[in-house]
């Protein structure tokens, strides 16, 4: 048991590492298999021919349920309908699409600095759409949303904050012993448990999971599409964060994240095989249909995200303004893409790269291409 107090503040957190054992035979086990997962996951990424497509559409994915978490909530076709046109949206939706962007300004600011305390901070300040810096004021509590009792009261005091960060910070980036995965879910815990920021923490939290895993090498993109583990056992999350800090249950808590790790990770590499196996058998039905638009970089753009514009086309020199309306329409007659009107804007949906994007299943109805 610790001296924790949930209606005070948790000045006395402990710094890391856990004294307990972070290395138990249970959690090296699922180390190797979450591992394994990753490496996966990392090798199909990497052989997908429009590197893009994944850039674009999974990191939506990921805004969409990180936001759903803290109950935003939007759909992933608005996300994917508005992801260029952002100031046309819904208030709710443009506050998760300010996920993706600061997940992707978290990512770029890796080039410059490792994973650091600056690192947060720049990404909450994207999410809020604000200026943001370590909280200041105090009365911060956690309730909750059912009899509003408080179920924990974070550290009070800046210098405090700061202090319990730069220790956090240090573990992330001078452990050499722990195996890279015991680190991010330590650390995962230790940033939700400092909750340095007046809001959004939480999604944070979850970006900085993503920054971590490309920080150690373990992935080169922002791929990872952890919040749908978390939403599907979000009783589970909440409850291995409370367990940890009522009772020093990292066994629990790390096994939890690992697991989450290896399963969100085939999840989304099989995702990306259905894509690319979409993306050939796509290449053969145009040829074989309608051989006179077929390009490469045509099928690219089809790819690179759900929703399709004409000015796409035309800004990438595919074709001029008027012919990109012909071939888009060309697709539609052919059962590729489905016209949308979004205000005075027309899209151009392709159904079977949401469907495959946003169903659990890995299957795609084939085009009816003669043998």
């Amino acid at each position: 048991m610790t001296n924790w107090n949930a209606n005070q503040p948790y000045n006395a957190l402990p710094c890391l590492p856990p004294s307990q054992d972070v290395e138990t035979k249970a959690i090296l086990k699922q180390v190797v298999k979450s591992r394994a997962a990753l490496a996966e996951l990392k090798q199909a990424a990497e052989l997908i021919p429009n590197q893009s497509m994944l850039i674009n559409t999974l990191p939506i994915m990921e805004a969409q349920a990180s936001s759903e978490i803290e109950n935003i909530v939007t759909t992933t076709d608005k996300l994917f309908q508005f992801m260029d046109s952002e100031s046309q949206a819904d208030p709710v939706t443009k506050e998760a699409l300010r996920y993706r962007t600061a997940l992707f300004k978290g990512f770029k600011s890796l080039d410059k600095r490792p994973l650091c305390t600056q690192t947060a901070i720049l990404v909450c300040s994207e999410i809020k759409g604000a200026d943001m810096d370590i909280r200041k004021v105090t009365g911060t509590a956690l309730k909750s949303t059912q009899d509003g009792h408080t179920i924990y009261t974070p550290p009070e005091g800046e210098s405090i904050i700061r202090d319990k960060l730069s220790d956090w910070e240090k573990f992330i980036n001078e452990n050499e012993e722990l195996d890279p995965l015991i680190i991010m879910a330590i650390a995962h815990y230790q940033f939700e448990a400092i909750h340095p920021f007046s809001d959004g923490n939480g999604r944070t939290g979850r970006i900085l999971n993503s920054l971590m895993l490309i920080d150690k090498g373990l992935l080169t993109l922002p791929i990872l599409y952890l919040s749908r583990y978390i939403i599907q056992t979000k009783n589970d999350y909440y409850s291995g964060l409370l367990n940890v800090t009522q009772n020093q249950a990292w066994e629990e808590w790390i096994l939890y994240i690992l697991k989450g790790i290896e399963e969100t990770a085939n999840w989304t590499r099989l995702k990306i095989e259905t894509i690319r196996a979409l993306q050939e058998h796509t290449v053969q039905y145009i040829k074989q249909t309608s051989p006179k638009i077929y390009t490469y970089e045509l099928v690219n753009l089809l790819f690179k995200q759900p929703y399709t514009r004409i000015v796409y086309l035309e800004k990438l020199e595919i074709v001029s303004r008027q012919t990109a309306s012909k071939y888009l329409k060309e697709l539609v007659n052919i059962g590729v893409l489905r016209e949308v009107q979004q205000g005075r804007d027309k899209l151009f949906l392709h159904p079977k790269l949401v469907d495959i994007l946003i169903n659990d299943t890995n299957e795609f109805i084939p085009y009816p291409i003669e043998a």
